[in-house]
């Protein structure tokens, strides 16, 4: 007949800790948690980013709902024709509230984790196509659509009703600054809005979050911008 030893219950387990947690384990379980905190607050702030489009300023190209990848590599790289996102906070979020939003709940998250380390993220974005950069005459009529540098500007990205604006106007636009439209140019507050305003609605390279890449959302229309 065969005995067991008897087992002492108050010997401590293999692991070291009287309630029988692994504190090893425990321990790098949450460097890996910050490990992947760090790694996606700095794919956020260097590499790509996403956004929530909750306005029509740039229908039918990006619709209200639309989900998209902007990516920040080369953000100040910026030509005729790009559709960006940019930080507003000190040239259009005085007057238009139609901001993008950080998308998701890994978005939000990583916006509470860094208000509360007194991180701005950029709160103000704006989502607009650009019309003409540092040196630009640019110039519109309703009959005439859109002219810059004396020459016509096709968009076959306005909706097929849409005309080019509503209202006559002409600028030039300052070196490292950008003029941006909607693409709904009706349903769009963009430079044409702030003409009055200090800066004259000029957007600076410098504000320039990135250049939109992607759409994910929703799964009819993933894919490119098409333009």
């Amino acid at each position: 007949m065969s005995t067991e030893p008897a087992q002492d219950d108050d010997a401590p387990t293999p692991a070291g800790d009287p309630a029988g947690v692994d504190v090893h384990r425990t321990r790098r379980l949450l460097l890996q948690i910050g490990v992947g905190v760090l790694l996606a607050l700095l794919l956020r702030a260097f590499v790509i980013q996403s956004f929530h489009v909750p306005s029509e300023s740039m229908a039918p190209t990006i619709a209200p709902g639309d989900r998209v990848v902007v990516t920040k590599v080369g953000a100040g790289q910026v030509e005729r024709g790009d559709v960006i996102v940019f930080d507003g906070t000190d040239t259009f979020a005085a007057t238009d509230r139609t901001t993008v939003l950080p998308d998701g709940v890994i978005g939000r998250s990583l916006s509470a984790v860094a208000s509360s380390l007194s991180i701005d993220l950029g709160e103000q974005d704006f989502l607009k196509r650009v019309a003409g950069v540092g040196g630009d005459t640019v110039s519109c009529t309703p009959g005439g659509g859109l002219v810059v540098g004396g020459e016509p500007v096709a968009e076959p990205w306005l909706p097929a009703d849409e005309v080019a604006c509503a209202t006559p106007f002409e600028v030039t636009v300052p070196p490292q600054r950008l003029f941006v439209l909607g693409d709904h140019r009706s349903s769009s507050a963009d430079s044409r809005s702030h003409l009055g305003d200090p800066g004259g609605g000029m957007v600076p390279v410098d504000d320039v979050v990135g250049h939109v890449a992607w759409r994910y959302w929703p799964p009819d229309r993933v894919g490119g911008l098409g333009n």
